[in-house]
C-alpha cells in the first residue's frame, strides 16, 4: 500500500507500529529493515515488544525503532526518537497504558517529562498510545491537547470512529486498526481463538492466512505552531485495493 498512499497523499513521514509484525509476535531485525525499505520512517511497539527474542539484537542500535518509553528504568531501547527528512523533524513518543495490560511507569507522569524535554526546540510531536481502555486513550488524548500534534491510539486492532481535533489543536483518534488479516479475530486464524474462548483452554495462535485489510491516519500540521489541521482516516479492503 505504501507506493500508492505516497503518491496520493506525499506524506513528509510514514510511521508504523511494528509489534505484531512477525506474524503476531514482535518484530525481527528483518522485518523492521524490510519496513525501512518500503519507506516507513519510524516504527514504534507495544505489549508485545519482547515477544521475539531478535529484538534484543538490534534495538539499542536502531535509533528509528521505539518501545514505550513508561516501560520499568533499564529496559533495552528507547521511548522517543527525533526523525529528520527534507529539513523537517517530528518527534515521536510511545507509551503503554496500565489499564488491562502489564504494569508498568505512570504513562501520564511520562508524557510530560518527554514533552517537556522536546516542546522547546520541536513543534511537531505525535504521541502512539498503546493501551487496552478507550477511557485511559481518551483521557490521555486531553491531557496533552494542545501540548502535542497527535495522539493516536494502538493495541485494539480495530479502527475507531471517534476521529476528531481537539479544541487546542491536538488530533486525536483512540485507534488507528491494523493492517493484517481481515477474517480471522484480531488477524489471527478463528479456530484456535473460538476454541479458547469456548472451552478456555490454552491455544496456539497463528495469524489468519485470508483476505487483508489497511488502516491508517492521514494528518497535516500547522508549520508555525504544529497543531492539527487535518485528521484523516485510511480504510482499505483487499479486494478495493485491485479494483484501483
Amino acid at each position: 500500500m505504501i507506493p500508492k498512499l505516497r503518491n496520493k497523499y506525499r506524506p513528509d513521514f510514514i510511521i508504523a507500529n511494528g509489534e505484531n509484525s512477525a506474524g503476531g509476535r514482535g518484530i525481527t531485525k528483518a522485518i523492521a529493515n524490510q519496513l525501512f525499505e518500503w519507506g516507513v520512517h519510524g516504527i514504534t511497539m507495544g505489549n508485545h515488544t519482547w515477544d521475539n527474542k531478535d529484538i534484543f539484537q538490534f534495538i539499542d542500535e536502531e535509533p528509528r525503532l521505539i518501545r514505550p518509553a513508561n516501560f520499568s528504568p533499564g529496559t533495552p531501547g528507547k521511548g522517543a526518537m527525533v526523525l529528520k527528512e527534507n529539513r523537517k523533524e517530528l518527534v515521536v513518543i510511545n507509551l503503554q497504558g496500565r489499564t488491562f495490560l502489564p504494569p508498568g511507569d505512570c504513562p501520564f507522569r511520562k508524557a510530560d517529562e518527554l514533552v517537556e524535554q522536546y516542546a522547546s526546540e520541536h513543534r511537531f510531536i505525535l504521541v502512539d498510545f498503546h493501551a487496552e481502555a478507550t477511557s485511559e486513550k481518551i483521557a490521555m488524548g486531553w491531557h496533552l491537547d494542545g501540548k502535542v500534534s497527535a495522539v493516536l491510539g494502538t493495541h485494539t486492532h480495530v479502527q475507531t470512529n471517534d476521529d476528531r481535533i481537539l479544541p487546542e489543536g491536538t488530533a486525536y483518534l483512540t485507534d488507528v486498526g491494523m493492517v493484517g488479516p481481515r477474517d480471522g479475530i484480531l488477524g489471527m486464524e478463528k479456530t484456535a481463538v473460538l476454541h479458547k474462548f469456548t472451552t478456555q483452554l490454552p491455544a496456539r495462535f497463528e495469524a489468519d492466512g485470508g483476505k487483508w485489510h489497511f488502516h491508517a491516519v492521514y494528518m497535516e500540521f500547522n508549520d508555525s505552531n504544529g497543531r492539527a489541521v487535518k485528521l484523516e482516516k485510511i480504510r482499505i479492503q483487499e479486494e478495493d485495493y485491485w479494483m484501483e
